[in-house]
């Protein structure tokens, strides 16, 4: 069945009333869908609905809403801030997340982050995050899409990000606690989780101390040195088993 996003959803209506050109063009010359066809659409606040197509006119498509999907639990409600890697494409790193079921990915710029982007390419590149992020909702019937956050430097995350019950940002500086033991600490209490994913070559001695200063617990992801994507998809679907465990 195909899956389709709009912005929000009346969980009371009866039909849905598309007028964007963008999404009629979607819905009817790409997904080339049929009259009667079944769309599932969902939307921001995880809304989730069955409808078919009763009519395709060239001005708008109207769907009639057949079944009201439950809300799905989410579980764990992860956030990921990820340095901008060099030669691995955050596009990647972006779909990836978004099949693991990250709420939230913030692209990072810290001390050691090579990738430097002006402010237009900034704003290009969210565009295009949102896009994949978009499409790997779709693929992974996820009923949600993450917030892809602007290009955010580290200070910024690590002192504006408070409203979280653990706070994590894996280091190979100094002796630190595996990334299991530190999602055993109250683990029932836990619910909302960030945690940070460093460049090529670490983050800086300065850095981990500022992240510590603001409450983030140093972690290990083991002895081996990892890449961007590799560290920040280790990193969330260990969290993923671990919750199911």
């Amino acid at each position: 069945m195909n899956r389709f996003f709009i912005e929000k959803i009346n969980p009371q209506g009866k039909q849905i009333i598309l007028s964007d050109p963008g999404q009629i063009h979607h819905l009817r010359d790409v997904l080339r869908v049929k009259l009667l066809e079944p769309v599932a659409v969902f939307d921001y606040q995880g809304n989730e609905v069955i409808t078919c197509v009763k009519q395709i006119k060239s001005g708008q498509i109207e769907l009639e809403v057949k079944e009201i999907k439950p809300a799905r639990d989410p579980g764990l409600r992860i956030t990921v801030a990820c340095a901008i890697p060099k030669k691995v494409k955050m596009d990647d790193i972006v779909d990836k997340l978004t099949q693991l079921g990250v709420e939230r990915i913030i692209p990072l710029e810290t001390e050691r982050v090579i990738v430097r982007l002006d402010k237009q390419k900034k704003a290009e590149k969210r565009l295009r995050w949102e896009k994949i992020s978009m499409s790997a909702a779709k693929q992974s019937q996820r009923n949600t899409l993450p917030l892809v956050s602007p290009v955010t430097g580290l200070p910024e995350v690590v002192y504006q990000e408070n409203d979280f019950d653990l706070k994590l940002i894996p280091t190979l500086e100094g002796r630190n606690k595996n990334l299991k033991e530190a999602l055993e600490q109250d683990k029932k209490k836990v619910k909302k989780i960030i945690i940070l994913i460093g460049p090529e070559g670490d983050f800086t001695p300065d850095e981990v101390v500022l992240a510590k200063g603001a409450g983030f617990l140093p972690v290990s992801l083991g002895k081996d040195v990892l890449r961007v994507d590799t560290a920040a998809i280790a990193a969330v679907s260990f969290i993923r088993l671990n919750e199911a465990a």
